[in-house]
């Protein structure tokens, strides 16, 4: 295999992989030694002084830029959520929809992107679900498009299949037409670049726990601060232009921030806010596209060996439309995941098959392994049916 970077220099931050063979990123991101040592620097500092929050609040700053960076937008255009979840519920409602609008989304798709638009019905919102097929792109979308479509809302890449979206031609579909365009990157980020202005997204969202490398509890939101118009359904002291100093309330000024902290609710994850400076720290070192490079290597080389074992891989196979990271074999989960367990090989169960979904730190090695799993139970399997 091409070497992209010092994969072996990288495997000796994340312990884990010691112990077993650690194939599950898409639901996990294994924590690694810089994100540990972000996390214990936050709890001595808490521990010793009992917090120097502001010191903490600047550190929160630095890392919005480094977010923003990531994503090719503005540290103003990014707010702090919990999951992505949360940022797909903030997105939906500050959309100004309306009886009769619709909304277009992919059937399949993730259901947390889904359910917060599917809430708009109560306010007479249509949802409406396009087929799910290997190739998404804007002329998927045309024979579903009406007068009366308002948004596009699909993962950029799906959790459960691998099928990586051409979100750029539907980002140009939405820009033509005037429409609001929201993304879900959580199986994307960390992994596949993200360009936010090059997508035309109005709204990206996005959890930390799996490419980001950080525990589960905090999420992203980015938002196109030319459109002014999307207001949050909330409002909270620190959502406002000019938040009272004296903590009191005042109903004649609740003029939004101009940033991306009119979305934001206080306070925030800061401890998983340092492991996130330092996650980012760490990607961006060995370069996101280095990342990608590498785990399209290894899905080829994971792919190929399906092909020699008669499994079939669940998703899409072209590189042009499947994620680098995500690959769903087609064994029945609930006769293999555990198999897989007790080999210490860490999978996950999906809805065709089991998952096998890579990271920075994964190898050729490991492909070899899982491979060697299968085959060495199919070998089993077909000895005793020989019986």
């Amino acid at each position: 295999m091409m070497k992209y970077y010092d994969v072996a220099m990288v495997r000796k931050l994340f312990p884990v992989i010691e112990k077993m063979t650690y194939l599950d990123s898409g639901f996990q991101a294994p924590m690694s030694t810089p994100v540990k040592l972000a996390f214990e620097r936050f709890i001595q500092e808490s521990y010793e002084t009992a917090g120097p929050k502001s010191v903490w609040i600047d550190r929160m700053e630095e890392t919005r830029g480094k977010v923003a960076a990531f994503l090719n937008a503005a540290p103003a255009e990014v707010a702090f959520t919990k999951n992505t979840s949360e940022a797909m519920n903030i997105a939906a409602n500050a959309l100004p929809l309306k009886t009769g609008d619709n909304v277009l989304m992919i059937q399949g798709d993730h259901p947390n992107n889904a359910y917060a638009f599917l809430n708009l019905m109560k306010k007479g919102v249509e949802v409406r679900f396009i087929p799910l097929t290997e190739v998404i792109n804007a002329n998927s979308f045309h024979p579903y498009l009406d007068a009366n479509t308002r948004a596009i809302s699909l993962s950029h890449v799906t959790f459960h299949a691998g099928h990586r979206f051409d979100i750029e031609s539907v980002g140009a579909l939405c820009k033509q037409r005037g429409l609001y365009f929201v993304i879900d990157i959580m199986q994307a980020v960390g992994v596949v670049p993200i360009d936010a202005k090059k997508v035309g997204a109005t709204f990206i969202g996005s959890g930390t726990h799996k490419g980001l490398l950080v525990p589960q509890g905090l999420g992203l939101l980015y938002w196109d601060r030319t459109r002014t118009e999307l207001e949050p359904a909330y409002l909270a002291a620190i959502s406002l232009k000019n938040p009272p100093a004296d903590f009191i309330a005042r109903p004649d000024d609740l003029a939004l921030s101009p940033t991306a902290g009119r979305f934001e609710l206080g306070n925030f994850n800061l401890p998983a806010i340092h492991g996130l400076s330092a996650a980012l720290d760490l990607i961006s070192e060995i370069g996101i596209e280095n990342i990608q490079a590498h785990c399209f290597a290894l899905g080829d080389r994971l792919i190929g060996g399906f092909d020699e074992l008669d499994v079939k891989l669940v998703g899409p196979r072209d590189r042009s439309i499947r994620a680098p990271h995500i690959y769903v074999a087609a064994l029945p989960a609930d006769q293999w995941i555990d198999y897989f367990a007790a080999m210490d090989v860490r999978v996950s169960p999906e809805r065709d098959g089991v998952r096998i979904s890579l990271g920075m730190f994964n190898t050729a090695s490991d492909i070899d392994r899982v491979l060697q799993v299968i085959k060495q139970r199919g070998k089993r399997a077909g000895r005793s049916k020989a019986a």
